[in-house]
């Protein structure tokens, strides 16, 4: 059975990064959590040392509920490419480099796919609620399709201009942020965290 946060409870969003607070305030907007990010408490930032999604979204979220004394829910998400055997995956915004140019990346993944034919790619993400007793919840979504280039848009986060979901035509940079939050691989982790752990 997994544990729950009621209505009222104030919960820490591990995150520096304000379009994924953004993103995550918006969803969890209907369920009557007070969320305050790790960057407005001056929480530092973990290192993240896992070798996968699952990994580092524990390791920052039991790192915030630690440092807090409240439960804490981070995320770790990326972009993977079938030809470049899964990266940048955990690296994705490492690859970006600390300017966080994402631009920089999207070519980086251009050049690095050279002249395959293979453009299978796809979005995961792993979600994690953290409580300062060490106890979690882990949750998985992913989302498949292509990797396009040129990036077509200028709408969401990080590689959402290079591609372009299974069935559709459209990347997650030229999508209305209803349609991609309705479908994205944040998404299909939220819905399981909120069916499991909000009441």
């Amino acid at each position: 059975m997994a544990r729950t946060l009621a209505r009222g409870s104030k919960l820490v969003i591990a995150t520096h990064n304000p379009g994924k607070l953004a993103e995550i305030s918006e969803m969890l907007a209907p369920r009557g959590v007070a969320a305050v990010s790790a960057g407005e408490l001056g929480l530092p930032e973990p290192e993240e040392t896992a070798p996968d999604f699952v990994g580092n979204a524990r390791l920052k979220a039991l790192a915030a509920a630690a440092a807090t004394g409240l439960p804490a829910l981070a995320d770790d998400s990326g972009f993977c490419v079938a030809a470049l055997d899964g990266a940048p995956g955990v690296y994705s915004a490492r690859w970006a480099g600390p300017s966080k140019d994402f631009a920089a990346a999207m070519r980086l993944v251009r050049e690095r796919a050279g002249e395959t034919e293979d453009a299978r790619a796809w979005f995961a993400c792993a979600l994690c609620l953290g409580w300062p007793d060490a106890h979690t919840e882990t949750f998985f979504g992913r989302v498949d399709g292509t990797w396009e280039w040129p990036a077509r848009g200028d709408r969401g986060l990080g590689y959402d201009p290079m591609f372009v979901p299974a069935g559709g035509s459209l990347t997650y940079g030229e999508m209305p942020p209803e349609e991609k939050h309705a479908s994205s691989h944040r998404a299909r982790a939220f819905r399981q965290l909120l069916a499991a752990c909000f009441g």
